[in-house]
């Protein structure tokens, strides 16, 4: 006798919701019903102009994605910058292949778009969901208006007789639209922001260096950018002065390297082992050397937008010229040629310890060991203008002081890569070294400066002419014994 198992009332439920969600699904396919695609458009600048980034999402998590567009428009033309289909889910499946979400990374601008103009563009994202075969909804649009400039500010040169030589300093005064965000002077890879010119409503300028291997003006350029990327440059150096660059062979041997090696690697973990005494310092010669002169731009760019001097700049006293700005070095460990870097600053030596001036006045950006430098005091003048004191023995000032000029600001000495006592004397603008001896003549301050920036500069309200500038050690005659030879830096 065979027994009929009857379904519970539990089981009778669960299907009866299965059929219902099966059901459900299939009409909603078969009428392509579904909520709408959600569409994110963004602009990655507040309008339109080189080149302007553009993202797009667009998702649709239920039937998934069947295409999508994206359109600028302008003055009646339009161009497509996107066009994409996706295959729909089959009706007879409610789970399954569908793309619910498409993103796309767009660039719009005069670079690709050259048909735009000054005015207002629109752009259109059309996103259509995949449909039913009784029923397929149209797309859901939206747009995005920005204004379009692709013009870029106009720059206006306002000062005269620029007279720009290899490894110096010289200054310029303009004018530029308030469009533009950044602004300044492009030397080579070097950049000098502009300032507003105290006193001078709508003008600005820039103090900025000539890097020293330069060996043409044609990449010195005033420069402008606006907030769209829009860029304007502007030749403006009258006479360029080049520079001869001075070459000098250093010998390296073990009682140098047994000195200098262990001292800069206890103040600079990175320099790692000092087990090959010469490796290390090449790697300190190289890397660090590299590192120091990094860490030197961005000093710069935290220098006070104020004058904080007004007159010429001291130099070392009594201080005969070991080595000049900008002497190309070859380094020499036995008779193997090891090495070849540049020198950007002046070695200067008097008598052991001397004491070292402040060359002008200004705040202590930098008072503390500093990599190949040793002892180091960096002096911040304003705008940009520097001065570092290297190899000292002591230090008699702290970051953060103002100190005026001809203060003293420590003891000469050989920390750092120095094997003898004598002062690493430097000139910077925003970081990069310049030849110092221009600072310290008061009639190149005041024709190439000073002249230019009228009573913004208040020059030579105090004081009387600079001291004579250091004169080489072969041509000084009745000055102090110097001290040791002034040894690699």
């Amino acid at each position: 006798m065979q027994t009929t198992r009857r379904m519970g009332p539990g089981l009778r439920l669960l299907l009866l919701l299965i059929v219902l969600v099966v059901a459900t699904a299939g009409v909603l396919s078969l009428f392509g019903w579904g909520p709408s695609p959600k569409v994110d458009l963004r602009a990655g600048a507040p309008g339109i102009g080189q080149r302007t980034p553009l993202s797009v999402t667009v998702r649709e998590s239920a039937r998934g994605l069947a295409g999508v567009r994206v359109v600028l428009t302008q003055n009646g033309k339009d161009e497509v910058l996107a066009q994409e289909s996706f295959a729909p889910r089959p009706l007879w499946k409610v789970w399954g292949e569908r793309t619910p979400e498409r993103k796309l990374d767009l660039e719009v601008g005069k670079k690709k778009q050259t048909w735009l103009a000054n005015g207002e563009a629109v752009i259109r994202v059309e996103a259509a969901r995949a449909g039913g075969m009784l029923r397929h909804p149209g797309p859901v649009v939206q747009e995005l208006k920005l204004p379009v400039r692709v013009f870029p500010p106009a720059l206006n040169l306002l000062s005269t007789q620029t007279y720009a030589a290899q490894g110096g300093s010289e200054a310029v005064v303009y004018h530029v639209e308030p469009a533009a965000v950044r602004h300044g002077v492009e030397a080579g890879k070097y950049f000098f922001p502009g300032a507003p010119l105290p006193g001078r409503d709508g003008e600005f300028f820039v103090i900025f260096g000539i890097p020293w291997d330069m060996e043409t003006p044609d990449t010195i350029k005033l420069f402008a950018q606006d907030a769209l990327g829009n860029e304007a440059r502007l030749g403006f150096v009258e006479r360029w002065t080049p520079r001869p660059v001075g070459k000098a062979d250093i010998r390296l041997n073990d009682p140098f390297l047994q000195k200098v090696v262990p001292e800069i690697a206890s103040h600079r973990p990175e320099v790692g082992s000092t087990d090959d005494l010469l490796a290390a310092y090449l790697k300190i010669n190289g890397d660090l050397r590299r590192k120091n002169d990094q860490e030197l731009l961005e000093l710069g760019a935290k220098s006070r937008p104020e004058f904080l001097w007004n007159q010429a700049f001291l130099p070392f006293p009594s201080g005969q010229v070991m080595e000049r700005f900008a002497a190309r070095r070859t380094y020499f460990y036995g008779d193997k040629e090891v090495d070849h870097q540049t020198h950007l600053g002046f070695d200067l030596a008097s008598t052991q310890h001397a004491p070292v001036p402040a060359a002008n006045r200004g705040v202590v950006m930098l008072a503390g060991y500093f990599g190949i430098y040793g002892n180091t005091v960096i002096l911040d003048h304003g705008y940009g203008l520097m001065s570092l004191y290297a190899h000292l023995s002591s230090i008699d000032v702290k970051e953060g002081q103002t100190v005026e000029r001809g203060q003293r600001v420590g003891v000469s000495g050989a920390t750092g890569l120095a094997g003898g006592d004598h002062l690493h004397f430097a000139t910077l603008i925003r970081g990069l070294p310049v030849t110092p001896v221009e600072w310290w003549d008061p009639h190149w301050i005041q024709d190439r400066i000073a002249r230019k920036l009228g009573g913004a500069l208040p020059f030579g309200r105090q004081g009387g002419a600079a001291p004579a500038a250091p004169t080489p050690a072969a041509a000084t005659a009745g000055a102090p014994a110097p001290a040791a030879s002034a040894a690699p830096q």
